[in-house]
């Protein structure tokens, strides 16, 4: 492994993997989490969420397929938190990743990422240097396996849309990242969610483990306001909760 990779690790480290960060976040899981939830962390990245989950007492199984993190969460991860080494698509296959080994956090499977997130703001400083053959699964594999889970986090850089493609029912609560300067990649998986169930939104701002609104919103409202945001402004994640 190339020591560009090994840094970046450490860079993650530094700002993910830190109680600072994780206080707020366990926070706000235990108010969204019941014990015994079953939760997807479709990219763990460094397991900051994942361990966070675990505390609110939900049962975890973390995807992680990005070298060297997958080997850092081997190592890290308690053992009652199921690691799978392999990302989240619509079908189960091996597909290339696009790394950039300094900023890992932006390594993305979807084709042409690189290219549409360079030219945002905010990415001008990021190089994806190589590539990376990776297992796929897909969230309906992981049901017949697991069950049915109350939450499905998703941080996987615009490879959202292809992850809830392999979800063939709707789940309770989903999350997926949010990013002010590419706002197509969130409105599409608000148009996927509705196909699978009536869901309203609320999207959390950077790591504040707050949600936005009072009131949760429907997807035509939440376009509107993904539209109204600053191409530079800071990203966040979208909740989605199932309207039964």
């Amino acid at each position: 492994m190339a020591l560009t990779s090994w840094l970046g690790l450490m860079r993650s480290l530094v700002i993910y993997h830190n109680p600072v960060r994780a206080a707020p976040l366990r926070r706000f899981y235990r108010e969204l989490l019941q014990p015994g939830d079953l939760v997807f962390d479709v990219g763990a990245h460094v397991g900051t969420r994942a361990r966070a989950m675990r505390a609110a007492g939900a049962r975890v199984v973390a995807l992680e397929p990005q070298e060297p993190f997958s080997t850092f969460l081997r190592w890290t991860l308690p053992r009652d938190i199921r690691l799978i080494e392999a990302a989240a698509g619509k079908v189960e296959t091996v597909a290339e990743m696009a790394v950039s080994s300094l900023h890992p956090t932006v390594s993305s499977l979807k084709a042409g990422f690189a290219d549409e997130a360079g030219a945002a703001p905010g990415f001008g400083h990021v190089r994806w240097d190589r590539v990376q053959q990776v297992r796929v699964t897909t969230l309906d594999r992981l049901i017949a396996e697991e069950g049915v889970p109350r939450y499905v986090k998703i941080d996987v850089e615009g490879f959202e849309l292809e992850v809830l493609s392999g979800l063939g029912q709707p789940v309770d609560l989903v999350s997926v990242e949010y990013l002010p300067g590419l706002p197509d990649l969130t409105v599409s998986v608000i148009d996927r969610l509705t196909e699978l169930g009536r869901y309203r939104f609320n999207p959390v701002r950077g790591e504040s483990g707050r949600f936005l609104w009072e009131r949760w919103q429907d997807a035509a409202a939440t376009r509107a306001w993904l539209g109204s945001l600053a191409a530079d402004g800071p990203s966040g994640d979208l909740y989605a909760r199932l309207d039964r």
